[in-house]
């Protein structure tokens, strides 16, 4: 069985930097994460048992007297840092870089009286981060459905944004439609670079392999991605979060497999997975 593994599987550069910069920080007090630093399960099972403590919302917060507070790759809304800031714990910012930028893009245009659509998962801590930097209320989409059936007013500067891991091509679909329905956005496309390699490449590997591999945790709104577009080429797909997850004898009749993982995916996962394939 020939098994190919995409070359962008695993840990982007946002979240190798946000893990990386979380052990840095063990063993020099206590060490807190606003939120699970990644959506990766086994990661994080990993950094409770190395002391690490996770603080899931304001109210956990409050507990804290002392100690470091590392912000999750996700990024977090503004009145985290100001609490952080108010009762005098050292903050250390592990933001994915492309996270933030978006954060600096919305507060600048609601500062300016814009109107902001963002369009991801309202659920997801990354969007609920993007809506914490908004000086007036966001509008939140997820589908071209919903775009669809959008009538709102909003400001005549508008802009839109999107959620770092969001679909490419559903963001362009939801752009049409709102050109269609001639509203005046400005656009940032603000899904990272990696997102869309990732994207691109799981699409090529998937159309050529006659089975698929997705690697990546449950909540992870960049796998989930992975998988929907794995199955729109390869039927035979299948969302595992480990080797434990894999069923073997699904692939005793196929003769090419292609593996690729979310961004949240240690490389350790995925290499399991190879061995287990190629034996």
């Amino acid at each position: 069985m020939e098994v190919t593994v995409a070359k962008t599987a695993g840990f982007c550069f946002g979240v190798k930097r946000a893990v990386d910069t979380v052990y840095e920080q063990i063993g020099t007090g206590e060490v807190y994460t606003y939120g699970p630093i990644i959506h990766n399960e086994e990661v994080m099972r990993d950094l409770e048992e190395k002391g690490v403590k996770i603080l899931q919302d304001l109210d956990a917060l409050e507990q804290i007297t002392s100690g470091k507070i590392v912000i999750r790759s996700h990024g977090v809304a503004k009145a985290v840092y100001d609490r952080v800031e108010a009762k005098g714990l050292e903050l250390i910012d592990a933001t994915c870089p492309f996270v933030k930028k978006i954060h600096k893009i919305v507060w600048d245009e609601t500062e300016r009286g814009n109107d902001v659509i963002i369009v991801g998962n309202a659920s997801h801590p990354e969007v609920q981060g993007i809506m914490g930097w908004c000086r007036k209320p966001p509008f939140v989409i997820e589908t071209a459905k919903a775009a669809e059936d959008f009538d709102e007013e909003i400001a005549e500067n508008a802009c839109i944004v999107a959620q770092t891991t969001f679909n490419m091509t559903k963001f362009k679909d939801v752009l049409d439609i709102f050109g269609k329905k001639g509203y005046n956005l400005t656009v940032y496309n603000t899904i990272c670079n990696a997102t869309q390699e990732r994207q691109t490449e799981t699409r090529q590997l998937a159309s050529e392999v006659d089975a698929m591999i997705v690697i990546g945790s449950i909540n992870s709104s960049n796998t989930q991605k992975l998988y929907d577009i794995s199955k729109t080429e390869c039927e035979n797909t299948y969302y595992i979060q480990t080797l434990v997850d894999l069923d073997l004898t699904a692939f005793e009749s196929v003769s090419r497999v292609g593996i690729t993982a979310g961004a949240s995916t240690p490389n350790n996962i995925i290499k399991e997975v190879l061995i287990a394939c190629q034996r």
